[in-house]
């Protein structure tokens, strides 16, 4: 297996990408803890319930986690939340609410988790960052500025980690079918027609699937990828690629 003896927290457990990253990583071997603002099961298990932009909760959390695995070996940060519109819409607690999710908790979790990894001899941190972080769109302001500053705070984690033996790298999904994008496409004023816009985006011709993030995270954090680290990796059906249509 090959997350086998791995100690795992993932963040943002509880739907979507996180629970499916949650289930390959246990498929592999690991022992996983997962955190989410929502209590809740993940395949059976109780979640950590942690409030991610609050830094005592998050230090709880991870001190829980790792009594309970005796350790830590690798922190995946994938809680986010959507945030739908331009500057002169955004409301100011809005943009605040959405850089604190989707950027300082990162920030905040690796923080914690940074000792823990160190005493294990170093490990994995792997980010959830998005195309949005890495190509303009209208509309994601917000988002797009936190997904873009994971992608940074990657690069520089990664370098701050590496005498350490801690590696630290990023997803970068397309759209993919999670409760989360069907938020941001009932947020749109034609929510079936965004639909069909999103999917056209993707040369591969569809919408990516929980399965296919959780994938490259197992990568990521697996001694596959040893020598792999300040990356961000794109999983977006040709998203990035360039110019199509």
């Amino acid at each position: 297996m090959r997350l086998s003896g791995k100690r795992i927290v993932v963040t943002g457990a509880a739907s979507g990408i996180g629970r499916e990253v949650v289930a390959r990583c246990r498929e592999e071997g690991a022992r996983v803890a997962p955190v989410d603002r929502d209590a809740g099961e993940v395949e059976g298990q109780g979640v950590h319930v942690a409030d991610v932009t609050d830094a005592a909760a998050v230090q709880r959390a991870i001190e829980a986690a790792v009594a309970e695995m005796g350790g830590l070996d690798v922190v995946v940060n994938n809680a986010g939340i959507p945030m739908v519109g331009a500057v002169h819409e955004l409301a100011e607690d809005d943009w605040d609410r959405a850089l604190a999710v989707d950027l300082k908790s990162v920030f905040l979790v690796s923080r914690a988790a940074w000792p823990h990894l160190r005493e294990s001899g170093g490990g994995a941190i792997a980010n959830t960052a998005s195309v949005a972080g890495q190509w303009g769109t209208p509309g994601q302001a917000a988002y797009a500025t936190a997904k873009a500053g994971v992608v940074m705070l990657t690069r520089c984690m990664a370098l701050d980690g590496a005498k350490d033996g801690i590696r630290v790298n990023a997803v970068a999904p397309g759209f993919v079918a999670t409760p989360m994008l069907e938020r941001y496409l009932d947020a749109q004023e034609a929510p079936a027609a965004a639909r069909t816009g999103v999917e056209a985006l993707h040369p591969l011709g569809r919408l990516g699937v929980p399965r296919d993030i959780a994938d490259a995270f197992v990568y990521l954090v697996s001694d596959e990828a040893r020598w792999v680290t300040g990356a961000t990796l794109a999983v977006d059906g040709g998203f990035t690629a360039g110019i199509h249509g």
